[in-house]
């Protein structure tokens, strides 16, 4: 069963070497991922029960935690109203400058984070570019937060939802058309759900990249404890402050709550994928 097993892998392998290839990722997986991530919780076994529950259960860190996966969660979801309509004219329509307009989208993965940290700052201030025109304060508050995490994390879900729009085949939409659907029902019932997969990935994505955002958001922010505080700059407050166990106790409840997040979305990505295969 086993000389069978291996031959079929082999078979079905364009690269040879299937048990050292194998060894090599795992391997490689274990130094670059797995042991890192294993230190977070080494360091945070050397406090006591008591001292565990009083470092994560500060209100300071619940109100960070409330900020961060609230505010990352608001811009994931902006992106995939916004990247998908970017995605759609980007792949749909002929204009001047597309070229351009499609590399400015993947400008925030260029542009160093405590640039676009400075430059949203700059223009949200109330004495801002865009702030002085606003009747309300953006920078220093949680909207500014949303706005630097959407920023970072817009190139995720286009280039996730773009490549699948153009494979889209046109000739289905016209046969729904023909059929008598609106555009409207040709969208939710022929398009969306091809697009949903991927819609759902990028939402993974750029839900994953905010929440660990740290240079685009601090200057923004404001940093003002219960209000503006997020995470990742309470865990340098604690690294700054030589307090490596609660720095990394802080850490290991924002890798569970983000494992578990990002597992549902991988489920329902899953079953998506699933439903769409079965239609």
């Amino acid at each position: 069963m086993i000389s069978l097993l291996k031959r079929n892998i082999q078979k079905s392998s364009i690269l040879p070497g299937f048990g050292l290839s194998f060894g090599f990722t795992m391997l490689y997986l274990s130094l670059l991922v797995l042991l890192p991530l294993s230190m977070i919780f080494l360091n945070t076994a050397s406090m006591s029960w008591k001292e565990l529950w009083e470092t994560i259960a500060n209100p300071r860190v619940v109100a960070s935690y409330k900020l961060s996966f609230g505010a990352s969660f608001i811009a994931a979801f902006l992106n995939i109203v916004f990247g998908v309509l970017v995605a759609w004219v980007l792949v749909r329509y002929p204009f001047p400058g597309k070229y351009i307009v499609d590399g400015l989208v993947d400008l925030p993965f260029a542009l160093p984070t405590a640039v676009a940290g400075i430059a949203l700052t700059a223009l949200y201030t109330p004495t801002g570019w865009i702030g002085q025109f606003l009747g309300f304060k953006v920078a220093f508050t949680p909207i500014g937060i949303i706005i630097a995490l959407t920023f970072i994390g817009l190139p995720f879900v286009v280039r996730t939802v773009q490549p699948v729009l153009q494979n889209i085949d046109k000739e289905v939409e016209e046969a729904s058309v023909s059929l008598g659907a609106s555009r409207f029902q040709t969208f939710t019932k022929v398009i969306f759900p091809e697009l949903l997969p991927a819609i759902l990935t990028g939402f993974a994505l750029a839900f994953a990249r905010a929440l660990g955002e740290y240079g685009s958001v601090v200057f923004i922010a404001g940093n003002m404890p219960m209000r503006t505080e997020i995470t990742p700059l309470l865990i340098m407050t604690k690294l700054e402050q030589y307090d490596y166990a609660g720095a990394t106790a802080i850490a290991s409840v924002m890798l569970v709550i983000s494992f578990l997040l990002l597992f549902a979305i991988n489920l329902l990505q899953w079953w998506s994928n699933k439903k769409l295969v079965h239609r």
